[in-house]
């Protein structure tokens, strides 16, 4: 049955029957507005995007050939669009699972209790602990934290952990010689999801020649993702943390642990003065 058969007078006409049926028919069109707006916002600037522009432009098609009668057209379309479902869901588990999850923790159905450290600060906090170890001693580090992207292309390249995060498991895979130290940790959800990882490098002429492969490294993962990388210089014992295209260089532990929270923990706040005038090294400049 044509998607388009439904749409007679009839149907007009039962939207309208009552003030009531009109009242509600407007605040399903208003609520149905508002989460497709939410939602392509949240899709806003991530490969699934892509895959969304493309479902549109496939349903504009297929009721263009319902429209011209093109039956085996309408027909094979069907069957990609029931098939397509099943492998989307597949191909993008990971993002939906995040998707779901940062769903149920804005939720106002179960608050938590007061004054209670949510995930995303114990995770800061996990992070602020070993980059405070890790940089007076000049020990070598590179941390990727997967957002709306995926990162599993990079995440293949690397050793298996699915462990749990902690200061102590980030400071013992980075201390030199040991089998996990060489290559990036990437991080998605609560959990260390490998090591050892290859990350894309940035062939940017302008970064300067102090800045060796962790930061060609976490620079080029910020072109290609919306990751956050935090980086450990191995020489100077610097902190530097890369996001969208800004590679915030020499930051004191202090002041990565006010960027970090104000990137990964949900929350109303605004950026402390100063902190973007610390900005070098920006590709492009």
């Amino acid at each position: 049955m044509s998607i388009f058969s439904q749409f007679d007078t009839k149907f007009w006409q039962s939207l309208v029957d009552s003030p009531w049926t009109i009242f509600v028919n407007s605040l399903d069109i208003i609520i149905v507005t508002l989460l497709l707006y939410k939602f392509i916002r949240a899709l806003a600037g991530t490969k699934i995007m892509s895959l969304v522009q493309g479902v549109v432009l496939f349903v504009i098609l297929k009721g263009v050939a319902e429209i011209i009668g093109l039956k085996t057209i309408t027909y094979l379309m069907n069957q990609v669009i029931t098939y397509g479902v099943i492998a989307a869901v597949v191909i993008f588990a990971p993002e939906i699972r995040l998707g779901l999850e940062k769903f149920g923790k804005t939720t106002n159905l179960l608050k938590s209790v007061p004054n209670k450290v949510s995930q995303e600060e114990r995770l800061v906090q996990s992070y602020v602990k070993a980059v405070a170890y890790l940089s007076p001693r000049k020990i070598g580090a590179l941390v990727s934290i997967q957002q709306a992207q995926t990162l599993q292309e990079y995440i293949s390249t690397g050793i298996p952990l699915d462990a749990n995060i902690s200061s102590q498991l980030l400071i013992n895979i980075f201390i030199p010689n040991t089998p996990l130290h060489d290559g990036a940790v990437i991080v998605r959800g609560d959990k260390i999801a490998a090591s050892c990882c290859y990350l894309p490098l940035s062939e940017s002429p302008n970064i300067s020649k102090e800045f060796g492969t962790r930061h060609r490294a976490a620079i080029g993962l910020s072109e290609n993702s919306d990751a956050v990388t935090f980086v450990v210089s191995e020489e100077t014992g610097a902190i530097s943390v890369t996001h969208k295209g800004e590679f915030v260089h020499d930051l004191s532990v202090k002041d990565f642990e006010i960027l970090m929270t104000q990137i990964l923990v949900p929350q109303n706040q605004t950026r402390p003065k100063g902190l973007g005038q610390r900005l070098r090294g920006l590709i492009g400049r």
